[in-house]
């Protein structure tokens, strides 16, 4: 059985997918990206302050779901440019303390232009 995952906490999606997922008790999450979700807007700034808000959005979701960072299994992250890799990982690293199986890399483009972009496998 799926059970879709939504809250008003995290930004709505921006296309035709959902928040998340539940499936044999695991969330897979779709990617979140730095909206804020009462306006929906981008957050302003560097990737400090963008990855914050994708954290804060990755949290609501997974609290959504019944679960935490710490039981997140994997994360996929993507980052406009490799240059702010250190920067991402010192934001990246006060959230996911558990260390996940995690994959980065760098892209041409993303959503809205943002600088990054996570998305998370969890067990719930």
């Amino acid at each position: 059985m799926l059970t879709k995952v939504s809250t008003a906490k995290a930004p709505a999606a921006i296309g035709p997918y959902s928040q998340g997922i539940i499936a044999n008790g695991f969330l897979f999450a779709s990617g979140q990206i730095p909206l804020i979700p009462e306006s929906g807007e981008v957050a302003e700034g560097d990737v400090t302050i963008q990855a914050e808000q994708v954290m804060k959005n990755v949290g609501e979701i997974l609290r959504e779901a019944g679960t935490d960072y710490g039981k997140v299994v994997k994360t996929t992250c993507f980052l406009a440019q490799m240059s702010d890799f250190a920067a991402f990982n010192a934001v990246y690293e006060k959230y996911f303390t558990g260390k996940p199986a995690r994959s980065c890399v760098a892209v041409k483009e993303l959503p809205k232009n943002v600088l990054c972009e996570v998305e998370v496998i969890a067990a719930v």
